[in-house]
């Protein structure tokens, strides 16, 4: 039976937590949705220090500040952006239109269309989120979007050049220095300056997430992505140091990042905490990873992989990292998470920066019924239907006439009994 060694915060407090943000996103939407743009220029100077002529940077900005950015940069940035571009093409790839005759004279099929336009969302603040540029702009590239608007907060009133430079490179049309609520509420409604976008995509904070919730239905989302989350899952064939290490490469994220260590070994769950406390004493983010593990992390002790696999999926973590003597019992297993890292050998900040999988994942336990964002959360797939012979027509229109009757649908009714009239022997 599993044991919790350490235990996190409880689901009162964090149920209190959300109930604010939801009321203060409420606000800002508000305001935005009846005064536009003075509204958002106002949010703008007041959260960010950010009161720039035009939010939208000119292909000269851009080239500028391209021009600023390391060659080596340049290269690590067009490499990672090469793995996500070539596994969002295999992806791509994967996803076939169809057509078949399911009757004598009936021809069913889809098709697959992406959307039109989309607004994405790089994080800032404390750290510039390039990555999420190739995440967000490029799969939206691959999947053949028309308009892709980008947004990025200032950091402390400068360009994030980097961050610039990923969101031209992976293929962004407009690019905004704009962050939070705000430029969230832009993208999605429109302002004097901005025609609305039809999706919104891309990770953030608690605000960023929330407005996303509230905006949900106005327009299409990829997922809620909330703090971002880390479960290990390990036994005695691991050690202590890489435990700690991959625990606390997502607790720095924010304060409210869980990671949670399951294991069958009460010997590595206790060195594990104390090597945590040792790195937290020389890790630079310490002041907010150290915060992220008082409140937010767990150890839950467990008898066997089949029980770690159980009590793993309850949690339905963003992040898996599976270090144990048969980690392909995991893959073969589990079926809640956002993404599995198998083995020593890779570790989330792999699937966060560079490998080629896609980073923006499902958060808050949403993996039970969603994956994260690839390049098939921009194509709807979408039906039609043909009927080819008066005789199909009329056949089909009989059974729909009946059914009808049941539902007692009589306008529809009488569309069937019109086709089995006119086309009818």
């Amino acid at each position: 039976m599993a044991k919790i060694l350490k235990p996190g915060i409880s689901d009162a407090d964090a149920y209190a937590a959300d109930v604010k943000v939801q009321e203060i996103v409420a606000g800002i939407l508000n305001d935005i949705r009846l005064r536009g743009d003075e509204a958002v220029r106002e949010l703008s100077i007041r959260f960010d220090k950010w009161d720039p002529p035009s939010f939208k940077l000119s292909q000269e900005q851009i080239d500028e500040l391209i021009a600023q950015v390391a060659p080596q940069t340049i290269e690590d940035l067009k490499f990672a952006q090469a793995q996500i571009r070539n596994f969002a093409e295999v992806q791509k790839a994967a996803l076939q239109n169809v057509e078949v005759e399911t009757l004598p004279g009936v021809i069913l099929g889809h098709k697959n269309i992406p959307v039109n336009s989309v607004g994405c969302y790089i994080p800032g603040g404390e750290y510039p989120m390039v990555a999420s540029a190739h995440m967000s702009v490029l799969t939206a590239k691959v999947a053949g979007v028309k308009r892709i608007i980008a947004c990025t907060p200032p950091i402390k009133g400068e360009l994030p050049a980097e961050t610039i430079t990923a969101m031209h490179f992976a293929g962004a049309d407009e690019i905004h220095i704009i962050g939070g609520v705000q430029a969230i509420a832009r993208m999605a409604l429109g302002t004097e300056t901005m025609e609305p976008v039809d999706m919104l995509v891309g990770p953030g904070n608690a605000y960023v997430a929330e407005a996303k919730r509230q905006l949900f239905g106005k327009v299409g989302i990829d997922l809620l992505a909330g703090p971002t989350e880390v479960l290990v899952v390990a036994d005695e064939t691991v050690d202590a140091e890489m435990v700690a290490t991959d625990l606390l490469g997502q607790a720095e994220h924010g304060p409210t990042s869980p990671a949670v260590l399951i294991t069958t070994s009460e010997k590595l769950a206790h060195e594990t905490e104390a090597e945590i406390a040792r790195q937290l004493e020389t890790l630079p983010t310490a002041a907010i990873a150290s915060v992220s593990w008082r409140d937010y992390g767990q150890i839950i002790l467990v008898d066997s992989l089949e029980e770690a696999c159980i009590e793993a999926d309850k949690i339905a973590s963003e992040h898996v990292q599976i270090m144990t003597a048969d980690d392909d019992y995991f893959l073969e297993n589990m079926t809640n998470y956002g993404a599995l890292f198998i083995g020593p050998r890779t570790n989330v900040a792999y699937g966060d920066k560079v490998i080629g999988t896609n980073h923006t994942l499902p958060t808050k336990k949403a993996a039970r019924y969603t994956g994260g964002l690839w390049v098939g959360k921009y194509i709807k797939t979408v039906t039609y239907q043909r009927v080819l012979t008066d005789e199909a027509s009329a056949m089909v229109g009989e059974y729909c006439s009946r059914l009808c009757a049941i539902e007692r649908f009589w306008a529809h009714k009488e569309q069937a009994d019109l086709r089995v009239k006119r086309y009818g022997s």
